[in-house]
């Protein structure tokens, strides 16, 4: 894993979110090099791809509260998503 992958990896969802969005205005700019679009390309697909990852053990946690027999939450079930 690269320096770049490591750093996204430590990302909240949030302070991802907003550098995938900041990737998104740069290439919509059209301003960039090819080659720096080819680069915030790969960053905005690992960005994305954290973004969904943290979304989905979100998912998770919250598919495993269990509910009592009237329909509300009676507790939680543990959840280890590795996040």
């Amino acid at each position: 894993m690269d320096e770049g992958q490591a750093a996204i990896g430590d990302l909240s969802f949030e302070d991802a979110l907003r550098a995938l969005e900041q990737v998104v205005r740069r290439l919509e700019g059209g301003e960039a090099t090819l080659d720096e679009s080819i680069a915030l390309y790969e960053r905005g697909e690992a960005l994305r791809a954290h973004c969904q990852a943290r979304l989905d053990a979100a998912q998770a946690r919250i598919d495993t509260i269990v509910q009592g027999a009237d329909g509300r939450p009676a507790g939680t079930a543990p959840f280890d998503g590795g996040a």
